[in-house]
């Protein structure tokens, strides 16, 4: 059943985008612990949940992988990004923080932090498949638990899974137990829910420190991946400028950042998306451009300093 608070959350929300908030009198209503509570289920980088709690003792789900998956054609005016037979397996050695991949060809990665929502992240994964695009989703540990049914879907269309920690934490403020603890708990979670491990990770609002980033690859073989491409739209600025400027930031080797936590950031996605098919950019999940620097020893990862 769905969480109450999330559900007048995202009324609230839903309600400005269309110019019919409430009034202020209805406003008034709300106490201020209310009021505080809705305003923390929308923020920026926040789970679409909240503050459910999800038995530790829930049942893992069962699930087996589908490699014969392959997206069915569609018909339409969308623009398709071509089907592409390509390596996922990086070495270890190929670096500890990417920002960006330098690859031969306009190859790109396009990621999703902060789901995943129960309506948001469905919409947006009929848009990608619709343009047979695959993206990178760096989840959050107790979304996933709340909503396994929708990482199961996106599993199976072809789309990979990464680690966003397990309640969205500044991680560069915690112990290494605690560290430990966020990326493990989010792993098994995903493990539960669709039956695959993440193969990298991203730290919420970015916070990492160098020490923290050769931990977790030692110990979970994650890199930490970062961005390139950054559209702010965890402001919501609108869909137009979200798309104008994922279009504008965008560039071989490059990694978007975007949010499906948000619906504006997914409203901006098909002319993002097809604005940058139109310009001869494929999509990539980050694994396959991490990989195909793997593949060409004279191509240096772009790796952020310490």
């Amino acid at each position: 059943m769905e969480n109450p608070l999330n559900a007048l959350g995202y009324q609230v929300l839903n309600a400005s985008l269309r110019e019919q908030a409430a009034s202020p009198e209805d406003i008034s209503k709300f106490s201020r612990r209310g009021f505080l509570l809705v305003a923390a289920s929308l923020s920026s980088c926040t789970a679409a949940t909240p503050l459910a709690q999800v038995p530790k003792t829930a049942a893992a789900v069962k699930t087996t992988a589908n490699p014969g998956y392959r997206t069915p054609s569609v018909q339409g005016s969308a623009r398709r990004n071509p089907d592409m037979t390509l390596d996922s397996d990086f070495s270890k050695n190929s670096g500890i923080t990417f920002t960006r991949v330098p690859v031969a060809g306009k190859f790109i990665a396009i990621t999703f932090d902060d789901g995943p929502h129960p309506q948001n992240t469905p919409r947006l994964l009929d848009m990608l498949r619709a343009r047979n695009i695959k993206a990178t989703f760096y989840v959050i540990g107790r979304s996933v638990d709340l909503y396994p049914q929708v990482v199961r879907r996106t599993v199976a269309e072809g789309h990979e899974m990464g680690n966003h920690s397990q309640t969205h934490r500044l991680l560069s403020k915690l112990g290494d137990e605690a560290l430990r603890q966020e990326m493990s708990r989010c792993r098994e979670a995903i493990a539960r829910a669709a039956g695959v491990q993440p193969r990298t990770m991203r730290p919420p609002y970015g916070g990492l420190l160098q020490r923290q980033r050769e931990l977790i690859h030692a110990e979970f073989g994650y890199p930490t991946i970062l961005w390139s491409c950054d559209p702010l739209d965890w402001k919501r600025p609108g869909p137009s400028v979200v798309s104008s400027r994922i279009l504008a930031g965008t560039s071989a080797g490059g990694i978007v950042l975007a949010h499906d936590l948000h619906s504006q950031t997914v409203d901006a996605m098909p002319a993002a998306l097809d604005g940058l098919l139109s310009r001869g950019f494929k999509f990539v999940t980050v694994s396959q451009l991490i990989a195909m620097k793997s593949a060409a020893p004279t191509a240096q990862a772009a790796v952020t300093p310490s």
